[in-house]
């Protein structure tokens, strides 16, 4: 089964103009949209048994990626008008 990647601009396709504006001047929200999407990419790379990983490495990578999201979700109502 194929996996697929779980972008920022899918998953809250709402903030679309949000993501961009802030990518583009909050230093601190891009930090953490890089490091999303490198561990997103990583997730995938492991889910589709490219780099396999165990099931407790799997399991903390999802952790951080979900704790990012929530990161940046916050930041991202916080934006928004």
């Amino acid at each position: 089964m194929q996996h697929e990647h779980h972008d920022l601009i899918h998953e809250f396709p709402e903030y679309r103009e949000e993501i961009h504006t802030l990518k583009m001047t909050n230093e601190h929200f891009r930090e953490i949209f890089d490091a999303y999407h490198k561990i997103d990419k990583e997730v995938y790379r492991v889910e589709n048994n490219i780099e396999p990983r165990s099931d407790t490495e799997m399991e903390d990578l999802k952790k951080r990626r979900l704790a990012l999201k929530d990161e940046l979700f916050q930041i991202l109502r916080q934006s928004k008008p």
